[in-house]
């Protein structure tokens, strides 16, 4: 028998993250990509799988705390001869074992990162690490709260109604609002109480940020799309079998890289003070994806630097693992701007909300056939609606023309973007 140490994978850019959620105990057995605990980020809660076959012998994390990439999660005694590092071997002076072996049992223990990390949606008590965060401001004592969220979840609102204060915020600059008081629906007929997918109750808080705090501009436009639908046609219809198709999404995604370097202050980032930016020299876009439990939005990175064929295999893999619940935190991080997208449902136009810190984000509808005169008559041509919302305090109305103008021309002609 082998015992092995099975840590907390590498999450990227994020430092700690929270143990919301624990799901063995030491004596369990657990099979290969059992869940172990669950994590959450201020974006995404995240199924942590055991890369083995075993018995758990120890939990060495607790619900609440917060753990970095390289924390040892449980150990696990496994079936089996474990090829043990040889910087291992070195005694523990306080245990007065091996480095490398168990303590109880002289067993060899060998350290391995739990492998793919997939989105948990789902109910989970307790509080994210902003909502604690919150509380400390607000001089809360959390364990004097008994939650409102799904099993119990302590969320914002009840962190405000332990402050005496609103149970509901505009999340900006101070800025309280009072809560909408429900009347009693069911006098009037037959009513259901439904609860929102996990997905939605993360995000939610944070659109509502976004939207409070964020002064929203939106312009609206509409890109001739009728020569290079014609492009991406002839390119799928050409194409070998086993490789990517392409959607029109592609296009475009590499058309707002393009017109984003024209563009430095759709690419930034305002500081919290509000004095100046942080301007991103990489264009990392963000493009919504519609789930069975919610928008998602996963993150194609250095767009400007990738080909259309690249760009199109990392939107087919990533929407793809967002669909089936399989994204990591560092699939969902970085973006400088995001695409959403309502093109495949339909519309002729909308306002997205801005994702902060970003401050810009595109629109896309449905496109539909508009007669062109073209000097002797009307032609049909294939045209695009989209939008911009862009924040005010950074970009003022004439620069969002002029950006949208030139997306415009990127769209229309692709070759400009290789400018």
């Amino acid at each position: 028998m082998a015992v092995e140490k099975i840590l907390i994978p590498d999450f990227g850019d994020v430092q700690e993250i929270a143990v919301v959620e624990i799901f063995v105990a030491a004596g369990d057995t657990v099979e290969v990509e059992d869940s172990l605990i669950a994590l959450e980020s201020e974006k995404a809660v995240m199924d942590i799988p055991s890369p083995f076959a075993g018995v758990i012998k120890e939990v060495l994390v607790k619900e609440d705390a917060l753990v970095s990439s390289g924390d040892v999660i449980a150990l696990i005694e496994t079936a089996g001869t474990a090829e043990v590092d040889e910087d291992l071997g070195a005694k523990d002076a306080s245990s007065g074992a091996s480095a490398g072996q168990d303590p109880n049992t002289g067993s060899p223990v060998k350290e391995v990162a739990a492998p793919v990390v997939s989105q948990k949606i789902g109910a989970l008590s307790h509080a994210t690490p902003s909502v604690r965060i919150y509380a400390r401001e607000k001089g809360v004592d959390l364990g004097q709260i008994t939650g409102s969220g799904p099993n119990g979840r302590i969320l914002q609102e009840d962190v405000l109604a332990a402050a005496g204060q609103a149970p509901a915020t505009g999340g900006g600059q101070g800025l309280t609002l009072p809560a909408v008081p429900l009347e009693d629906f069911s006098k009037y007929g037959a009513v259901e109480e439904f609860v929102l997918g996990r997905i939605k109750k993360i995000s939610g808080p944070y659109l509502l940020r976004s939207w409070m705090s964020i002064p929203h501009v939106t312009h609206f436009d509409e890109a001739d799309i009728t020569e290079v639908e014609d492009f991406r046609k002839d390119l799928n219809r050409t194409a070998k079998e086993g490789d990517v198709k392409f959607s029109p999404l592609i296009f475009i995604t590499k058309a707002v890289a393009a017109t984003l370097k024209g563009f430095p202050f759709f690419n930034c980032s305002l500081v919290p003070e509000g004095d100046k930016v942080i301007l991103k020299k990489f264009y990392n876009i963000g493009i919504a994806v519609d789930t069975p439990d919610g928008l998602v939005v996963p993150v194609v990175k250095d767009v400007d630097r990738k080909s259309l064929t690249e760009i199109a295999e990392d939107v087919v893999a990533l929407s793809g693992n967002a669909r089936v619940g399989k994204l990591g935190i560092t699939d969902m991080q970085g973006a400088t701007f995001t695409i959403s997208s309502l093109g495949g449902i339909g519309g002729t136009g909308f306002t997205p909300i801005i994702s902060s810190p970003q401050v810009a984000i595109l629109g896309l509808s449905r496109s539909y056939l508009k007669p062109h005169w073209d000097g002797e008559k009307f032609v049909p041509r294939l045209t695009l609606p989209f939008s911009v919302s862009y924040d005010h305090r950074v970009i003022d109305g004439a620069e969002a023309a002029r950006f949208c103008k030139t997306l415009r021309m990127n769209i229309e002609d692709m070759k400009r973007t290789l400018i």
